[in-house]
């Protein structure tokens, strides 16, 4: 099955320990993540941001202030899905290490949830969205060699 085309767009903001990030998240990677993960073409910026960014977005845009894992900022999903994803590098790398888990492998599953809900996923509408959105996530991350992050 050929994967959908993606135009992407990778940023990386200025703060301390970009270097690991960097490391982690290699454009390819970041393109194999996101294609598993589409549906259709699309048009994505995955912006890689420290805390106070961060926090700033969640704050203006969903009313929380802290900083989250991942926001999506979904425009349209058809015909082609265009967004951008924006990952908070110190709140990825607490939560992987608290999970003991690899920072990539960490940002894959979170690639993953992102470019989902840029498509229309939504787990916080019910339980059974929230179940959908679950398995599907666990059958992409498979699909990449990525452990179940449910488990």
């Amino acid at each position: 099955m050929a994967l959908p085309a993606l135009m992407l767009s990778l940023q990386f903001g200025r703060f301390d320990g970009v270097a690991e990030h960097r490391a982690a998240l290699p454009r390819a990677f970041v393109a194999r993540c996101l294609r598993r993960a589409l549906e259709r073409e699309a048009e994505l910026t995955v912006r890689i941001v420290d805390a106070e960014e961060g926090q700033a977005l969640n704050r203006d845009y969903r009313g929380r202030d802290y900083a989250t894992n991942v926001l999506t900022f979904d425009y349209t999903r058809e015909p082609v899905v265009t967004a951008d994803l924006v990952l908070c590098a110190p709140v990825i790398a607490a939560e992987a290490k608290k999970l003991k888990k690899p920072l990539a492998a960490h940002y894959a599953h979170l690639l993953v949830h992102g470019a989902l809900h840029a498509q229309g996923w939504d787990h916080e509408t019910s339980e059974a969205d929230a179940e959908a959105m679950e398995a599907r996530e666990v059958a992409i991350l498979a699909s990449l060699g990525e452990k179940n992050p449910y488990a």
